[in-house]
């Protein structure tokens, strides 16, 4: 095992973490654009100086190789960045014409299973000549074959597709079932525009549009704005696990997005087909599966790691990987100064027990800090889970040494992991019984009590209560519990649970909410419990519009590829397959995982709180970044941009400032906006509103 990390004397390290940071810029994995000009005005020329000036924007996806295509006829023009995986050779080269020269595919993402599907049409007598070996290549054969639907149900992976059928003269727009990788599309000027990230589409002239303030009152509460909406009206992020077609030859013809997959669907697969095996191989079935999910991401013609916190996903997938692999596999660990927020031990026992070939980078909060300018680049629209600082550092640490990094993201939501399934149903359990009204009196008279009295009351009682039940923060935890008191019914309780504003209307001038998943709950699986509810909302929203757009971000900003075993829809199925009490039981998640991981880990090695992957903002928000945040949420600038009320701000940052409440959540969403809203306006290709 082979450490990196800075010692107390602050000595060279041999990987060393500023002139990484400074060599990186924003400038990952493949990216893909295009456009659909249905004047039919734009020349040849016209076409490819476009679509070139749109797919360079995403350089950071793809810097090893570029390529586009053009349909003069049609108006249309596809773009492609690609990072080279799988097939190094030209034989991988895209956008890529079928042996039939109808289609044309640009694929960012990887299909895991394309040997298996490779050998399905090889079969049945339909493969064609074989050019490559990329799964592009596969993909492609089986669309020219046996249509864009069939290919993409057989499909297994990551993906974000753009087909262009040229008899046709139709695209086709896919994302892959859960949401990996991006897509983003909309109408502007007489054009079509896609893209895998939105500068690309910004890039074009036509592009056109305003801030949704719908979007950004949705971005107030959960910290980034959820599918389909984008932060620029007009424009919608594809659905995961839909697919939109739009014909160029009906330029006033809005197309609707249409599901080949939904998790609703899988939920209630798995319940009318549960699992009926034994424990024992119920145990045998998740790690077989797990196993193979974890040996096909492996597959790679470049240097290839993991990340590594310590915690039970990533160990387990690490482990998994080192049990398929004849060579000690590469880890990453990123390790902070400050001590709460440092999982390096851990992640370096785990490593030293499994014998990995670990690195590992202690970073300094100003090197941390110094991430905060690159975000509203690396984003492109406003997002603020803070571990997106993290995040980028150890994508940037495991680029220098690899082009492929597995993950252990989707383990909580798959397998039941949050600490808050636990602790919600327990509120749930004890508070839904009383009636709402009663509820709402007693939220509403016990929260005039300050957060001061209420820290002083659990001071004085914290000799005579147990340990386990004195929490950290008790008047801050006291008041989010008011908070969640009044919830009508499960549902309810979780929106406001994941809510960091709970009323971003009255903060967002003219902010009414666009409906999402959680506003309109006729699609939802019946009789979910408590606990299942949660996991399977988690799933639709917070997986795919946080957690999924953090890792894509970060990891394609430098280059890096991530890969996400437990995200394998065919790991999710099965998971759904299973009673609750496989996975969580006694207020103790990932049950299943746990006894896995113990075939490889010693318990003791994995078995401690949950620490998750942040930084100490709030900290930071009362002392270097003090200025800074003050210039931002300054009241007249506010007040002069017009998209905030300033006074419910203020009141947080003022009490946030002044140590009474920890309100750095909230304060930092409104951060993260004001910070990419000014590099938006000082940005040559930012558009203004129509």
């Amino acid at each position: 095992m082979r450490i990196a990390r800075r010692t107390e004397e602050g000595e060279e390290r041999d990987i060393a973490v500023t002139s990484a940071l400074r060599a990186v810029t924003i400038a990952g994995m493949c990216g893909l654009t295009g456009f659909i000009d249905f004047s039919r005005a734009s020349t040849r020329e016209d076409l490819e100086a476009r679509v070139r000036r749109m797919s360079r924007t995403l350089v950071h996806r793809g810097p090893d190789d570029e390529g586009h295509f053009v349909d003069e006829a049609a108006g249309m023009a596809l773009g492609f960045r690609r990072l080279s995986i799988v097939d190094l050779s030209p034989a991988g080269h895209q956008p890529m014409t079928s042996d039939c020269g109808r289609f044309v595919l640009a694929l960012n993402g990887e299909i895991y299973n394309f040997e298996a599907m490779r050998k399905e049409l090889e079969a049945v007598g339909e493969a064609p000549a074989w050019r490559g070996h990329s799964d592009t290549e596969v993909l492609l054969a089986w669309i020219s074959r046996r249509g864009v639907d069939a290919a993409i149900r057989a499909a297994a992976g990551m993906f974000a597709l753009a087909i262009w059928d040229r008899r046709e003269r139709v695209l086709t727009l896919v994302r892959d079932r859960l949401g990996k990788k991006p897509l983003y599309w909309g109408f502007s000027k007489s054009h079509l525009l896609f893209g895998s990230e939105l500068k690309a589409l910004l890039a074009h002239p036509a592009f056109s549009s305003e801030i949704d303030r719908g979007a950004l009152a949705l971005y107030l509460r959960h910290a980034a704005v959820p599918a389909p909406y984008s932060i620029w009206s007009g424009f919608r992020k594809l659905v995961p696990g839909t697919s939109v077609s739009i014909r160029a030859d009906a330029p006033g013809e809005r197309p609707r997005e249409s599901p080949y997959w939904s998790l609703g669907d899988a939920v209630e697969a798995g319940r009318r087909n549960p699992f009926e095996g034994s424990p024992k191989e119920t145990l045998e079935a998740v790690e077989k599966m797990l196993r193979e999910a974890v040996a096909v991401r492996m597959v790679a013609d470049v240097p290839l790691g993991a990340f590594l916190s310590g915690g039970i996903d990533s160990s387990l997938v690490v482990a998994l990987m080192q049990a398929q692999s004849e060579r000690p596999v590469r880890t990453f660990t990123m390790g902070f100064a400050e001590a709460p927020y440092d999982e390096a031990a851990h992640a370096r026992a785990v490593a030293g027990h499994l014998g990995t070939d670990h690195t590992e980078l202690t970073v300094t909060p100003e090197e941390a800090r110094a991430v905060i300018p690159k975000l509203p680049a690396l984003y492109d629209e406003p997002f603020a889970d803070s571990s997106q600082i993290p995040t980028y550092l150890v994508s940037a640490l495991a680029r220098r040494s690899v082009t492929v990094s597995l993950s252990g993201d989707g383990g909580d939501e798959v397998f039941g992991g949050y600490n808050r399934y636990a602790w919600a149903s327990r509120i749930w359990r004890g508070s839904g019984w009383i009636p709402a009204g009663t509820r709402r009196a007693l939220a509403s008279a016990l929260g005039h009590v300050s957060v001061d009295s209420w820290s002083r009351w659990a001071e004085r009682a914290r000799p005579f209560a147990p340990k386990r039940l004195m929490p950290t923060l008790p008047g801050d935890k006291m008041q989010k519990l008011l908070e969640l008191l009044p919830a009508r019914d499960p549902a309810a309780l979780y929106l406001l649970l994941v809510s960091l504003w709970k009323e971003p209307s009255a903060v967002v001038k003219d902010g009414k909410e666009h409906p999402t998943i959680l506003s309109e709950n006729s699609g939802w699986p019946r009789g979910l419990g408590f606990t299942h509810l949660m996991m399977y909302l988690d799933h639709l929203t917070y997986l795919p519009d946080d957690i999924l757009v953090k890792v894509d971000r970060a990891s394609m900003g430098v280059s890096l590829e991530s890969r996400a075993p437990f995200l394998d829809h065919r790991l999710v199925e099965l998971a759904w397959r299973l009673p609750l009490s496989a996975n969580v039981k006694g207020g103790e998640g990932k049950i299943l995982l746990r006894k896995i991981l113990a075939k490889y880990v010693p318990p003791a090695l994995f078995e401690r709180p949950k620490m998750g992957f942040g930084v100490p903002i709030d900290s930071w928000l009362r002392g270097p970044l003090k200025d800074w945040a003050e210039e931002l949420l300054d009241e007249r600038r506010l007040a002069r941009e017009g998209f905030f009320e300033p006074r419910p701000i203020r009141a947080r940052w003022e009490e946030h400032r002044s140590g009474r409440r920890n309100w750095s959540p909230q304060i930092w969403c409104v951060l993260m906006f004001e910070s990419w809203l000014e590099a938006a306006s000082s940005g040559p290709q930012i558009p203004r509103s129509p």
